[in-house]
């Protein structure tokens, strides 16, 4: 229906998350249709992202240099390192201000069915921290899948065996939450994980 170059633009938004054949096509006819110097400006950004942006050397967040800014701050308690599965999982724990350790993305989770072993992740870098004596304390914040639990327990023996301190980020009632509204694995696990009052 659409020229080559116009049905190349849809086939790529529809990457996006979230972006089906409809949103797609609105977006590629709103860029060229009425603002063509957002999508140039668009264009280019996002080339300079995808050339620029690389991996932190030490927790493995996307940054522009070798070294993040969290990881390079000397305000950090460098020693105390949170484990989450992605970016935005830094972003959410940095906007809540309540976390003043550096961080470990692991870019996923274990999954050996999609061949995703612990080197996929980082974790022989990970590894080589709790060697090399620059961990404290790991505090786990993998997702409550099924997914997410395994690769909390695989990096938790991880930690006790380089005889660190490794704490599980608690999961359970959501301040506000009515227990009626509850799944039972999510009841099960805040009854699992009380703590002392």
């Amino acid at each position: 229906m659409f020229s080559p170059l116009i049905d190349d633009l849809i086939q790529a938004l529809r990457s996006l998350p979230g972006v089906g054949p409809k949103s797609a096509q609105r977006m590629a006819l709103q860029l060229l249709e009425h603002n063509t110097q957002g999508a140039l400006s668009l264009a280019g950004a996002l080339q300079r992202a995808v050339e620029g942006v690389k991996r932190c050397n030490s927790c493995r967040t996307l940054t522009e240099h070798d070294t993040c800014r969290i990881c390079s701050s000397t305000k950090r308690q460098t020693r105390l390192v949170c484990v989450v599965e992605s970016p935005p999982d830094v972003i959410a724990f940095e906007q809540s201000g309540v976390f003043s350790g550096r961080y470990f993305v692991l870019h996923g989770h274990l999954s050996p069915i999609d061949g995703v072993g612990p080197a996929d992740l980082g974790l022989d870098i990970l590894g080589q921290q709790l060697q090399a004596g620059e961990i404290d304390e790991l505090v786990l914040a993998t997702n409550s899948t099924i997914e997410g639990e395994a690769t909390a327990h695989y990096i938790a023996e991880m930690g006790k065996a380089a005889q660190v301190k490794v704490s599980r980020l608690a999961q359970g009632v959501p301040m506000g939450g009515e227990l009626e509204y509850l799944d039972g694995g999510t009841l099960a696990h805040a009854l699992n994980s009380r703590t002392t009052v």
